[in-house]
């Protein structure tokens, strides 16, 4: 008699959490997803490896296919996207406090640099970093030891920036002063219906050459860059406990409805399941 295989019953599985030992630290993994992301951008430095499968990998005006065993990185800021090709994929992320990363970057390339130094490659597929990320990743997420954390992280990122520098200088300017106060603009007023106009009168461009040089520089217009730090602060804010419709209200969606599409649209999951892996309390009380 034939044999037949059974079938794969495992469902796909998602995790998020903040790293006990170094709470600058955000993880994230992904096993067996299909998960598709619309372009988005992040506040951290992000970067991880890629498990098993494939997929199509948009950092600003570069596209790669990515496997397993590649090692992607991603600039704050840097409007990007990843989406598997046929099939499933698996991976996993970390997201690094941009200020921990700067202050980091003095010590070990004594740089005096206001900023940090940005990440010169978009992917990398050196077998030594996939094995040191690989022993990163394990380390903060099954164990509270802070120094022996704070040690792989240090010695992770030396490599992964060292490469860079090498071909680095000097800190590249990332914004001109006019697009830079656009950002800022956005960024101190997220609720804000900003206009196009409200942003030229304060900067005195053009709507064409404002919404071009603030791409060019963030890889997103205006109204989407604002959009997406909605979302990123929507995380923050549902990892303290906010409710949804609070949060939807106090960073400016037209509702509740509109503020969970978009959500999900950049992470993957609705609101109420990521807020789960923070607080699961949280999400208890909303449905009650």
């Amino acid at each position: 008699m034939k044999k037949t295989s059974k079938p794969n019953t495992q469902k796909p599985a998602e995790f998020f959490a903040r790293c006990a030992s170094l709470p600058f630290i955000e993880m994230r993994s992904a096993h067996r997803s299909a998960a598709c992301y619309q372009t988005h951008s992040h506040d951290e430095f992000s970067f991880g490896v890629i498990d098993t499968g494939s997929a199509k990998y948009h950092n600003l005006k570069q596209s790669n296919q990515i496997h397993q065993g590649t090692t992607v990185t991603i600039n704050p800021g840097d409007a990007h996207s990843c989406n598997p090709d046929a099939g499933e994929w698996s991976y996993r992320m970390l997201f690094i406090d941009t200020d921990w990363i700067g202050e980091l970057q003095s010590e070990l390339f004594n740089s005096n640099n206001q900023d940090y130094l940005a990440f010169n490659q978009v992917l990398q597929s050196t077998p030594s970093l996939f094995t040191q990320f690989d022993s990163l990743f394990k380390q903060l997420s099954e164990s509270d030891n802070k120094l022996a954390a704070e040690t792989l992280l240090i010695e992770y990122l030396k490599a992964l920036f060292g490469k860079d520098l090498n071909t680095q200088s000097n800190q590249k300017a990332l914004d001109n002063f006019h697009i830079h106060k656009v950002k800022e603009l956005i960024m101190d007023q997220l609720d804000s219906p900003w206009s196009l106009d409200d942003f030229c009168a304060e900067t005195g461009l053009s709507r064409y050459h404002l919404i071009r040089s603030f791409k060019q520089q963030y890889g997103q217009a205006p109204h989407a860059y604002q959009l997406n730090q909605r979302i990123n602060r929507a995380k923050q804010l549902l990892q303290q406990g906010n409710g949804l419709a609070e949060t939807a209200l106090e960073l400016g969606f037209a509702d509740q409805s509109h503020f969970q599409r978009h959500f999900k649209k950049r992470v993957a999951v609705t609101p109420k399941s990521y807020q789960s892996f923070f607080c699961g309390d949280c999400v208890k009380q909303q449905k009650s």
